[in-house]
């Protein structure tokens, strides 16, 4: 039998469903310019083909979805002064402003680890499937990065300060309280996927989204939240703050081994990041559409890309693997109002649009 080379990403039919699946199992499915482009070159085949009912989204490999972008080849092109971050950053923005409208139901199965960019491509669909072996998480504040994908328009909808909570210490969820945060809809366990994954391939063309709810109701779990969501009583009071010197002060005077916890979690992280997070969330609060969160989040990540906190990261976590950033500046008191401003500001003829009509 010969040998079958399958590319980094595979778009297939099986029956009725539009098959796209992640394959770069080694990386755990880190996703490339080259798939986010092949992710959109496939949504406008599916979205075409009549005899298509409904789209799915897999992960080769048994560690997860997707764990991310690719953040080596950011780092290398953020050190060369290249333009990847610019290229890569508005291809996959425009791709989840893409499923979050897309036309015909889209399955997003999130087993195993989804982070960043691999929530960018699932928590944006209308059919959300996390497993008991889910970890979800945003833990981009570690690279000197913030949650972006979209993060923020998601994490702001979550309930009380959950999403603060979440974005700013890169804690991650499983699948009962990814549904509490509303980042997914269904616990289906893993043994029963093979045969929903079945029942989806033969979908009547035409069917509704309320369909395809009651069919994924049929295999899933009652399990709607987990631990974080027994503790969000004392997160709300911890995050309702609109500094991080105030969430780290209430955090200080709560001697609990949670907020302990907690507090040590912040500390690791980049001081200008969980500034430039909390901003984000706070302005994704009153933001009309994820399109608007997109654009700003788009005009933050090319500051990123620029900053030496993010190579710092990057470095540290990935690169050399010695968790030992060093973080300019070191303390979230000394990031000013003048170090923020460039991460918000319009940045006129590359702002991020988005296409009127497919």
């Amino acid at each position: 039998m010969s040998e079958v080379v399958e590319g980094d990403l595979i778009v297939r039919r099986e029956g009725s469903a539009g098959i796209i699946r992640l394959n770069r199992p080694k990386a755990i499915n880190a996703m490339t310019l080259e798939m986010s482009m092949g992710i959109d070159a496939a949504l406008d085949q599916f979205e075409a083909d009549p005899a298509v009912a409904v789209v799915v989204l897999e992960g080769a490999g048994e560690r997860g979805l997707c764990a991310g972008g690719d953040i080596r080849g950011l780092y290398e092109s953020s050190k060369a002064h290249g333009d990847l971050g610019k290229v890569f950053w508005r291809q996959e923005y425009i791709m989840n402003a893409r499923i979050a409208a897309f036309s015909k139901p889209y399955v997003a199965y999130m087993d195993g680890l989804v982070m960043g960019g691999g929530v960018g491509l699932s928590a944006h669909g209308r059919h959300r499937i996390v497993t008991e072996k889910t970890k979800l998480a945003m833990p981009e504040v570690g690279l000197g990065f913030f949650p972006d994908v979209g993060g923020t328009w998601l994490l702001s909808r979550a309930p009380g300060e959950l999403g603060a909570y979440f974005g700013l210490t890169g804690q991650t969820m499983n699948g009962p309280d990814a549904i509490h945060a509303r980042f997914a809809d269904a616990v289906v366990p893993t043994e029963k996927w093979p045969a929903l994954r079945e029942v989806l391939t033969k979908v009547r063309p035409g069917a509704l989204s309320v369909e395809i709810d009651r069919l994924i109701a049929g295999f899933a779990s009652s399990e709607t939240a987990g631990p974080v969501a027994a503790q969000q009583a004392r997160i709300d009071a911890w995050f309702a703050h609109d500094s991080m010197h105030d969430i780290f002060a209430a955090l200080e005077a709560d001697d609990s081994e949670l907020a302990r916890a907690t507090l040590k979690t912040l500390k690791e992280k980049s001081p200008r990041g969980m500034v430039v997070t909390l901003k984000l969330l706070r302005l994704a609060r009153n933001a009309a559409s994820l399109q608007d969160c997109l654009v700003r989040e788009y005009r933050a990540a090319l500051e990123v890309f620029r900053s030496d906190d993010f190579r710092e990261g990057v470095r540290a976590a990935i690169i050399d693997k010695d968790r030992s950033p060093k973080w300019s500046p070191p303390d979230v008191d000394q990031v000013t109002p003048e170090m923020l401003a460039p991460y918000l500001a319009e940045i006129g003829a590359d702002e991020l649009t988005f296409p009127q009509t497919r």
